[in-house]
């Protein structure tokens, strides 16, 4: 049976295809980004980079990286994370520069490292500072660029985190936001427990007409449908569950327009795309530091193979090219069906995502 949705609306800009991909750490470069954007994602977030670095980045090919973006990938947001409300819009006057359609304010992080320092989910603590950093990076964009909001429902589950969240929601919408990403954990949960879609629920049939898109617990084409069905949420932003499986954005579509997401890729083409993929971050990083960031994605391309467990162990010893082509030689040579990941692996592991 057809499901049928409403094209995704950021500010001025139509996205279209409810489908996006979140903001990941450690992951969503240019090279995660463009390939999703190529098997159907109609809008990607880049990692989240931290407004003093933005201030204090000089363009040295180390760090060239962070600001690149490819001309098919747009439209795509930067992330911004701080402490300090100016910091935000300089930050955020910085990615601007570089060229993104959309800022996004990071309210959502739950790493202990980040919240020590007063960053990421802490600020759903201050509502009068979420909201000043709010107005201010506001301010200091164009008025044509949107500038959004990841968040998670609240601090803790205690009646005032409760209060602090609508409060920030509110307040956020009136200084202008676009839309706000809502996942459904609390910052104390931080990726352990399931994501509450009920509170989604709430919060799209309090909001009436503005945009939320949903996040949290979406690790198969069934699972971003159901959110999209069961809360109302204008759209919904997948994060561990693309690393290593693209094709995600192609199966929901299917899904939607079918009722089915089709068959999983075969191994001759997860072999072709690994290859690209490996190709498009040697360009971006260069031959002597490409092998360590891409064998975190080895690991994760291993999910779609049969053999799973085996093929991980061997993305894992992964340090060069050579490497990289003895294990597709090995475990990719055939064209045998593939698997869908079911999301348990990156379950298991736990936080990739800031937010």
């Amino acid at each position: 049976m057809q499901t049928t949705f409403k094209p995704l609306q950021i500010g001025p800009l139509t996205i279209g295809f409810p489908a996006v991909q979140a903001a990941l750490s450690g992951y969503s470069d240019l090279p995660m980004r463009l390939l999703a954007r190529r098997l159907g994602a109609s809008y990607t977030l880049c990692e989240v980079m931290l407004d003093e670095f933005l201030v204090q980045l000089k363009e040295r090919k180390r760090t060239s990286h962070f600001l690149q973006i490819h001309p098919e990938e747009h439209p795509v947001g930067g992330q911004l994370m701080g402490a300090e409300p100016r910091q935000f819009a300089l930050g955020a006057e910085k990615l601007v520069a570089a060229g993104f359609d959309v800022i996004d304010i990071n309210f959502g992080c739950p790493v202990k490292k980040v919240l020590g320092r007063c960053r990421g989910g802490y600020h759903l603590s201050q509502p009068d500072v979420a909201l000043e950093i709010v107005r201010l990076t506001r301010a200091a964009v164009p008025a044509e660029i949107p500038v959004t909001i990841k968040m998670r429902r609240g601090l803790d589950d205690s009646p005032s985190s409760r209060d602090n969240f609508f409060r920030i929601l509110d307040g956020a919408f009136d200084c202008g936001i676009a839309a706000i990403t809502v996942h459904g954990r609390t910052v104390e949960q931080r990726y352990i427990g399931p994501s509450r879609w009920e509170f989604l629920r709430e919060v799209k049939a309090y909001v009436g007409d503005r945009t939320i898109i949903g996040s949290g617990d979406l690790f198969t084409p069934q699972d971003c449908v159901r959110m999209l069905a069961e809360t109302g949420v204008d759209g919904v932003s997948v994060a561990r569950g693309a690393i290593g499986n693209p094709w995600i954005f192609q199966q929901v579509a299917s899904l939607l327009e079918s009722g089915t997401p089709g068959t999983p890729p075969g191994l001759h083409a997860q072999r072709e795309l690994i290859l690209e993929h490996y190709r498009i971050a040697e360009e971006l990083y260069g031959p002597e530091r490409v092998g360590p960031n891409m064998r975190k994605f080895g690991i994760k391309y291993a999910a779609l193979h049969p053999r799973y467990l085996e093929v991980r162990a061997d993305f894992v010893g992964v340090r060069s090219f050579a490497d990289w082509q003895r294990v597709l030689d090995k475990w990719y040579a055939e064209d045998f069906p593939g698997v869908f990941p079911d999301g348990s692996q990156h379950k298991a592991q736990g936080s990739l995502e800031c937010g």
